[in-house]
């Protein structure tokens, strides 16, 4: 009979705590639901849909940029934490985030454990219109995806294990307080005027800057040692999460405006011009530089677009959402470049793209912000008001510092407790193998050799 080890019981150990537990939460009726605003509801709902459906998208996204050793290995870290995030919401996730404020840094996790009071308590101050559950589970999708953003720059080398405990981690050391920071009308980034419509601090540059930690504490892959290129797996996989990630970007941004009015159509409309016009730069910019335009590079650069136009898609009018992504794509372009230049190994470039671009999306915002476009947003520096501009450059700071020292500290944490890293024969087995017992098959056709007659002038030839 086999052992089992303290480290392969303590997850089932711990969410049958968690099953347990919730068992003796009591049910509460929900709150008087005449209050709401029906479209705004049915509106919400589908954006909750549109942003859940980004983390398969995220899932296909970077598994068809990886070895085809590696493809299940990422796609599943990418998936699994909508498993691990949501349980954690639920039991104090959103407590921390959204709870009575501590400081203006985090939230009281006793006020909404195990979802206390969330369906029978009113509405959220800044979201009058729909329940309180509704909006729990908006922000619920958010903190779903924002780890899965981590597994690009760790990816072909981080433990499975280890990625579950820096998902719970980080959800509670990082994304909690930076989200309860920027949204909370209690939280410090928003009493100091830092304005982010949908997460380009609290999603983008939190993540971006954790793939830079993760990158450094992981140390470089044997095959970026030996300086092999690593074809993509599967192209149209990534062209496919793409599309996903794309279409559930509407949610992410439109969604934000937390109502179906005016500003989530401004909202929509900017995401979808700011993605098409990064696209293009990116494959443009390549083509400057002597390449060719490539499926890869419009897709990169669509994504980094839609990062960049994140925070301030409810805030700035649609034809400058065409600059912000131009300008961001040819930014993060650079970055990519330079950073191939030196010994990180930020595996699909997850810090270039997406912290990267939320930074710049975030300075964007203090240039072309508008009350025109949102009568309770603010004035930017090309409107006269230089003060917000520097007030976003202070909030960005914050942001960078406070994420990379947390997550840096959570990696080195997690490598005390286990080795975080597979070993060098696990690495050249592949992860898929070593870490799930399982292989991505697809494409790997076994074609037996036979000597095949074909007729001259046959329409076979003439197809060859």
């Amino acid at each position: 009979m086999s052992k089992f080890s303290l480290k392969q019981v303590a997850p089932f150990l711990v969410l049958t705590i968690v099953a347990v537990a919730a068992i003796f939460v009591p049910a509460l009726p929900n709150y008087d639901v005449g209050k709401y605003n029906a479209a705004d509801v049915a509106w919400v709902i589908v954006a909750t849909a549109l942003v859940f459906l980004m983390t398969p998208g995220l899932a296909f996204f970077y598994g068809g940029m990886v070895h085809r050793k590696n493809v299940l290995s990422t796609m599943i870290k990418s998936v699994v934490a909508a498993g691990v995030v949501s349980v954690l919401w639920v039991v104090v996730g959103f407590s921390l985030a959204f709870g009575k404020d501590i400081s203006g840094f985090i939230g009281d996790p006793s006020t909404f454990f195990f979802f206390k009071g969330v369906n029978s308590g009113g509405p959220w101050s800044l979201a009058p219109t729909i329940p309180l559950t509704l909006f729990a589970l908006f922000q619920l999708m958010f903190a779903i995806i924002t780890p899965g953003l981590v597994v690009g720059a760790v990816a072909e080398r981080i433990r499975f294990t280890s990625y579950i405990l820096f998902t719970v981690l980080f959800g509670l050391l990082v994304y909690a307080p930076l989200a309860h920071m920027t949204w909370s009308p209690d939280g410090l980034l928003m009493k100091m005027g830092v304005f982010d419509f949908a997460g380009g601090t609290v999603v983008h540059i939190s993540a971006g800057m954790a793939a830079l930690a993760g990158a450094l504490v992981l140390k470089r892959r044997k095959a970026h040692l030996d300086h092999k290129e690593i074809p993509p797996a599967n192209i149209p996989y990534v062209l496919i999460g793409t599309g996903l990630l794309w279409f559930g970007w509407f949610g992410f941004n439109a969604g934000s405006a937390l109502g179906a009015g005016s500003l989530a159509v401004s909202a929509f409309a900017t995401t979808n011009v700011a993605a098409g016009a990064a696209g293009l730069s990116w494959m443009f910019f390549d083509v400057l530089r002597g390449k060719k335009p490539s499926v890869l590079g419009f897709c990169i650069g669509a994504v980094v677009g839609l990062v960049a136009i994140t925070p301030g898609a409810g805030y700035v009018a649609i034809p400058q959402s065409i600059f912000i992504g131009a300008f961001a794509a040819i930014v993060s372009n650079l970055v990519v470049y330079g950073k191939s230049k030196t010994t990180i190994d930020d595996t699909l470039d997850v810090f270039p793209c997406h912290g990267v671009g939320g930074i710049v999306g975030m300075i964007l915002t203090g240039v072309f912000a508008t009350k025109t476009v949102n009568s309770a947003g603010v004035d930017g520096l090309l409107y006269g008001n230089p003060e917000f501009f520097f007030t976003q450059l202070k909030g960005v700071a914050i942001v960078v510092v406070f994420s990379f020292v947390v997550s840096f500290i959570i990696f080195k944490f997690i490598n005390l407790i286990q080795p975080i890293r597979v070993s060098d024969e696990e690495e050249e087995l592949g992860l898929d193998a070593s870490q799930h017992d399982e292989k991505y098959s697809q494409g790997t056709l076994l074609v037996e050799e036979k000597a095949i007659y074909i007729e001259k002038n046959s329409p076979i030839q003439e197809a060859i």
